[in-house]
């Protein structure tokens, strides 16, 4: 069988990663499992590994994401009649607390696709104002993200909704981060990587399979576990999908080392005039009074830009 190799990354091998990632790339780059797949590559140099397979774009063919159900879902809501929506279910969503889960459902359910897709964007849950400095905010184009989006969504034409959502997830999720962050981590490692499930025969192929086949309504990869079915150990293909993500918000409450690495950083931003004094205030506070995960994703975002300026001597 396979010989296993383990590597636990600590909070120390993040601070030490960081200015190697944010020279390694052309551009900021925010998505923080950069971190954990650099050591992963790094462990399999260490082993005299020159390539490794990655499992990249299995989820982006054989609708493999949460988000593709829940968007499902959403949809859904979208068919229910008006009169039902507005004289029963969102009076009692808006009403009882135990249903505020339901009522923030319904919120996004309203919003139309491709928009919806972003509403769990941290830069969607404020006004750009409150976050970004004005002088900085009227030198850049703000709605040129959503417009890009809007473009490839209407690519798709009247494709179903799960493919329209692959689509989406294949220009954007995948060729601008999930690939982009895997191969400048392997080449920083010194490692060659290949996707065999990218590989265009499989691409062709899943783009074959019916929508209502890649997801059976709620059930996530639908057409892969009944085709993988006597091949794969059913353990396998009933194990939820283990994400590859940093608990960065945590470990800076955590560590003190880290925690001022990040304040350092902050500060630094802070007086590049990019974003509101009082917003980065704000952030800090949040994240070190009880939502360490959620707000620590946006400052880590912050940390990097403001290091990738420094690795690459850019001034702003």
């Amino acid at each position: 069988g396979a010989r296993l190799h383990e590597y636990y990354v600590t909070p120390q091998d993040v601070l030490n990663a960081i200015p190697l990632a944010s020279q390694a790339y052309d551009e900021p780059f925010g998505n923080a499992s950069a971190i954990p797949a650099y050591f992963c590559a790094r462990l399999a140099r260490d082993h005299g590994k020159e390539m490794l397979l990655a499992g990249d774009g299995g989820d982006e063919i054989f609708a493999g994401n949460a988000r593709y159900a829940k968007q499902k879902l959403f949809d859904y809501y979208r068919h229910v009649p008006v009169l039902l929506k507005t004289a029963f279910i969102e009076p009692l969503a808006n009403h009882l607390s135990p249903l505020r889960k339901v009522k923030s459902y319904i919120e996004q359910a309203k919003v139309p696709m491709p928009e919806r897709m972003e509403t769990y964007n941290f830069l969607h849950r404020f006004a750009l104002t409150e976050i970004f400095n004005p002088d900085f905010l009227a030198q850049v184009d703000s709605e040129e993200p959503i417009r890009l989006l809007r473009e490839r969504w209407n690519q798709c034409g009247e494709a179903p909704l799960v493919k329209q959502m692959l689509f989406l997830d294949h220009k954007f999720t995948l060729a601008d981060n999930d690939l982009r962050k895997v191969n400048r981590m392997c080449e920083l490692a010194g490692i060659d990587v290949r996707y065999p499930l990218l590989q265009e025969e499989m691409v062709e192929f899943a783009a074959a399979v019916p929508a209502d086949m890649l997801l059976q309504g709620q059930k996530l990869r639908s057409f892969y576990r009944h085709a993988m079915k006597g091949f794969l150990p059913q353990k396998t293909l009933e194990k939820h999908k283990h994400g590859f993500g940093l608990p960065f918000g945590l470990w800076m409450n955590e560590y003190a080392p880290l925690k001022e690495f990040a304040h350092d950083s902050l500060e630094n931003i802070r007086k590049r005039g990019i974003l509101n004094d009082a917003f980065i205030s704000r952030i800090i506070e949040a994240q070190e009074t009880g939502h360490a995960t959620y707000y620590g994703v946006f400052i880590w975002v912050l940390i990097m830009v403001e290091q990738w300026l420094q690795a690459h001597e850019v001034s702003l």
